[in-house]
């Protein structure tokens, strides 16, 4: 994947809740993405086969490994032969239960969602389950310098929450999308995209959110061009 200026795309993943992201050293050379459905085995007596009643879908999961190494300088603000746990500590952040409030007042304690995107035509929202590192290159004192991570995140969203991303299926040059962060609000948003608390009802209508008081942290928003002749 690349930019518009044609240099690569980092792959990066953001704590929905602090904003705070990490950016990967090194894309993925692949990952996996998977979904079930769960199914209920019933038995018929005399048949050799159950019946099978179908009892719900499951959350996609998805699996990759990632890479980081500051034996060399790679990230301007990393020197060379830092620890690389300085990097990869964000990520065990997003493991850590944290207190937050809705906007509502509700308090809960929970890992922070999550949303690992790269470039602008992908990108899902979920939490972290579980984060395997390992560290395979070490200074002469001990100091860990590379380490492979192997990350689940569990998709929290059906695809259809998304809003259509893929210039050929609905998008237009000048599209873009934005992740809502806890205690936003539609007119909030507006705002700041388009300098108009009123442009909510376009926000609503692209991303066919029926109620707008009803904003979840880390859905996914579509924001696009204001047509000058639909606007008036």
């Amino acid at each position: 994947m690349t930019t518009a200026s044609g240099q690569l795309a980092k792959a990066k993943i953001t704590n929905l809740t602090t904003s705070v992201a990490l950016e990967c050293m090194f894309n993925p050379s692949e990952y996996t993405f998977s979904r079930s459905n769960e199914w209920k085995a019933e038995d018929v007596p005399g048949q050799e086969i159950p019946k099978l009643t179908f009892a719900g879908g499951k959350s996609g999961v998805l699996t990759l490994k990632l890479i980081f190494d500051t034996n060399e300088q790679h990230v301007s603000s990393i020197a060379a032969g830092s620890d690389v746990r300085q990097v990869t500590r964000k990520l065990w952040g997003m493991m850590k239960v944290a207190e937050t409030t809705n906007s509502q007042g509700v308090k809960s304690k929970a890992p922070p969602n999550v949303q690992f995107q790269w470039g602008r035509l992908w990108s899902v929202t979920a939490v972290i389950t579980q984060i395997e590192e390992t560290f395979t290159l070490f200074r002469p004192d001990g100091t860990p310098v590379r380490s492979s991570i192997s990350l689940s995140l569990q998709q929290l969203f059906p695809d259809d929450v998304y809003p259509r991303q893929n210039p050929t299926s609905g998008g237009a040059p000048g599209d873009h999308t934005r992740v809502v962060l806890p205690g936003e609000t539609l007119a909030g948003i507006a705002y700041e995209e388009y300098g108009d608390t009123m442009a909510w009802r376009h926000i609503a209508t692209t991303n066919r959110i029926t109620d707008p008081r009803r904003l979840r942290p880390g859905q996914v928003l579509l924001i696009s061009a204001i047509n000058p002749v639909t606007a008036s």
